[in-house]
């Protein structure tokens, strides 16, 4: 499962955290303030949300005046050596541990570490001038994540999505093969599943992402629900990957399973393959036949599973025919929650768009007369 990465020179984070930088020296030139500190915080304070933002700078800024304070103390007592630059990045991670400013404890470690070598006599001044360039930075980068190119991930949740679903067909295709032809388990396929697993839960950050940005933001109703629709499809992925966990993880055997049944039930899995390429995750009349048909057979198959006194031909309860046959009809039955989610989305589209078409009738015909 390969998908190709469209490669961009720069990105919105990567520019906002250059203007940050800029605006913030720019400001610490004019104020005649030493610039290192606040353009070290602006470059860690800029977040992928302005919620992370604001939540942390709340955070750094005590973090960085303890860092300072301890850098004045130890500077004063050690003077510029090295059992300064030991006991400032000791003090200041342990106390931010202790009151629990873990997002603030490197902004501080870092101020307090640099601001060593800069303290001569003036302790007191040196303390609040660092405070006044932390702060800078933070509110500088805080207002540029907010205002220039707010982040909005909608667009890669999308994109996201849909190839993530297009990765697990592939791989519930690869595994099929596998099983019903008796084949041991690839590598290839048990690390694609890996990668999936790694690349829905990047797409599951992204949502939270997203989340809290709607407190701060303005978005259009249509662009809430489309999200709500497209994490109900994360969810739902999510299930799935679990049902073609089992069959990944199936413990190695030979089926007790006629030739024409294992070409059909290949044929299955083709089908629910194609259904999770499909952008509305349609589903086949044929395709609900041969469902229809795989029900049958797995009633048939679980009659023939061991119970009572009958010894069983493995240790498990479950026999792997069993087992293969439900997880194909709980992934089956999760794409049907996919195709009526995906009519539900189209419906609610076209709710949106009637009112407009209205209102632009009413005014054509007041218009004529």
């Amino acid at each position: 499962m390969k998908q190709t990465i469209p490669y961009k020179f720069i990105g919105g984070r990567i520019a906002k955290t250059g203007l940050a930088v800029f605006i913030t020296a720019f400001i610490c030139h004019m104020l005649n303030w030493p610039a290192m500190f606040a353009v070290i915080t602006a470059i860690v304070t800029i977040e992928p949300t302005v919620a992370d933002s604001i939540r942390k700078a709340y955070v750094r800024f005590p973090a960085a005046a303890i860092g300072a304070g301890f850098a004045v103390l130890f500077t004063f007592i050690f003077g510029d050596s090295p059992y300064s630059y030991a006991s400032v990045s000791l003090a200041t991670i342990i106390v931010c541990h202790k009151l629990k400013l873990h997002d603030g404890m490197l902004v501080a470690t870092l101020t307090g570490v640099a601001m060593i070598s800069t303290v001569h006599d003036h302790y007191l001044s040196s303390f609040f001038i660092r405070l006044g360039t932390t702060t800078t930075g933070i509110v500088v980068s805080t207002a540029v994540n907010f205002f220039v190119m707010p982040p909005n991930y909608s667009k890669s949740i999308i994109k996201n999505i849909h190839a993530l679903y297009r990765g697990s067909g592939d791989i519930l295709l690869k595994r099929g093969i596998e099983i019903f032809n008796s084949q041991e388990s690839d590598r290839n396929v048990r690390s694609d599943f890996q990668r999936l697993i790694k690349d829905i839960d990047k797409t599951e950050t992204l949502c939270h992402y997203q989340k809290a940005e709607y407190r701060y933001h303005r978005f259009s109703r249509e662009d809430m629900r489309d999200f709500h629709y497209e994490y109900k499809k994360l969810t739902i992925l999510r299930q799935i990957t679990y049902h073609t966990g089992n069959l990944i993880f199936l413990a190695p055997g030979r089926l007790d399973i006629e030739k024409s049944r294992k070409k059909f039930a290949l044929s299955v899995l083709e089908d629910l393959k194609d259904s999770l390429y499909d952008p509305g995750f349609l589903i086949s009349e044929t395709q609900r036949e041969k469902i229809s048909q795989v029900t049958q057979w797995f009633i048939e198959q679980k009659q023939l599973d061991p119970a009572g006194g009958l010894k069983p031909r493995t240790h498990h309860h479950v026999q792997p025919e069993t087992a293969i046959l439900y997880e194909i009809l709980s992934i089956h039955d999760l794409i049907e929650e996919l195709n009526q989610i995906q009519i539900m989305e189209v419906k609610h589209r076209k709710l949106l768009k009637a009112p407009l078409k209205q209102v632009a009738k009413k005014r054509e015909t007041g218009m004529n007369e």
